[in-house]
């Protein structure tokens, strides 16, 4: 079976803050241009940064973007839609770029956390944390349909599910319902991440995962999640 090749993620909670336009989770993002926020379509606010991924050329071969930034809007009161790939409320900025969605040149805004035990509170209390990574360059196998799928027996899946599970940065996604890629054609995933096996908050619904996608050429990007 032909494969691609994607990188498993381990994440490495740092104190320091991380000022290079590397691969992170967490903290602000290091622009390679001028700031680009996004901000949320139903509040006006900007969205909450998760990431920056590195457009290596390893993973992602002739990308003109060198960097994406990946934020989702999360406030305190409930934001509907998301988990859609053109709701508003989510959003991937390339750089070098121009954004397709409504953003601000600001200097930080809000940024993931970690819920933790603290002295004198009864409820767990949100902390900002930030993530270096740890990359192991793997294999996956290329991306099966549904209806390919559907021919299959249980063991066989399972192989292939299994394949494909857990946090990474390009290759083949294995969607929690449904597959779902984004319309337009010609996406390729650019991470997975499962909410279950990471070390901060996210709210992508019950046991979520998300999946980004970037185009061929690495200019543009989209963003969804499923929930169990």
């Amino acid at each position: 079976m032909p494969v691609s090749k994607s990188a498993s993620i381990e994440f490495v909670e740092t104190a320091e803050r991380i000022n290079e336009p590397v691969t992170k989770f967490g903290g602000q993002p290091v622009w390679i241009e001028e700031s680009q926020w996004p901000l949320s379509k139903q509040t006006g606010n900007p969205m909450e940064f998760i990431c920056q991924i590195e457009l290596s050329e390893n993973l992602f071969t002739g990308s003109k973007g060198k960097m994406a930034y990946i934020f989702m809007t999360e406030e305190e009161e409930y934001i509907d839609g998301t988990w859609e790939p053109d709701g508003g409320e989510n959003a991937i900025i390339i750089q070098p770029g121009i954004p397709s969605v409504k953003v601000k040149e600001i200097q930080g805004g809000p940024s993931i956390k970690k819920y933790v035990k603290v002295e004198g509170y009864d409820r767990l209390q949100p902390q900002l944390k930030e993530y270096s990574v740890l990359l192991t360059v793997q294999e996956d196998p290329e991306y099966a349909s549904e209806e390919i799928r559907s021919n299959w027996d249980d063991s066989k899946f399972d192989e292939y599910a299994q394949s494909l599970d857990g946090n990474k940065i390009g290759g083949t996604p294995i969607f929690l319902q449904g597959d779902e890629f984004p319309d337009g054609g010609g996406f390729k995933l650019l991470l997975q991440l499962d909410s279950t096996q990471i070390p901060f908050h996210v709210n992508f619904g019950d046991a979520g995962i998300a999946y980004a996608f970037i185009n061929q050429d690495g200019t543009a990007g989209k963003f969804l999640w499923q929930c169990a």
